[in-house]
């Protein structure tokens, strides 16, 4: 590797590192910072089982830190198996009050 390598390699890796001192994340950061898929984020926030921004005038998908962080030592279940039932269960409180 040449010199010129190195220091990409290098700012790429400050890059990162300056990416988690953000307070508020939006969908890219925080698979980046948890690992999780982003159709499993979608999932979640869908199901209002991670901490979401309340700006209703966003559309985009905004994410505490420090929530996020509280969130995640909380050891939430991300199971899939967890999620399917979850959303079974509010596609059937949703279809009760249609009726």
């Amino acid at each position: 590797m040449n010199e010129q390598e190195n220091v990409v390699d290098l700012l790429q890796d400050i890059k990162g590192l300056l990416s988690h001192t953000k307070k508020v994340y939006n969908i890219d950061d925080l698979v980046k910072y948890t690992g999780l898929s982003k159709s499993k984020i979608y999932k979640l926030s869908q199901l209002k089982l991670i901490p979401t921004g309340n700006n209703r005038h966003i559309r985009q998908l905004f994410f505490n830190k420090e929530e996020i962080d509280a969130w995640l030592l909380g050891e939430p279940n991300l199971s899939d198996e967890f999620l399917e039932r979850q959303f079974n269960e509010q596609l059937l409180t949703n279809k009760k009050r249609g009726s």
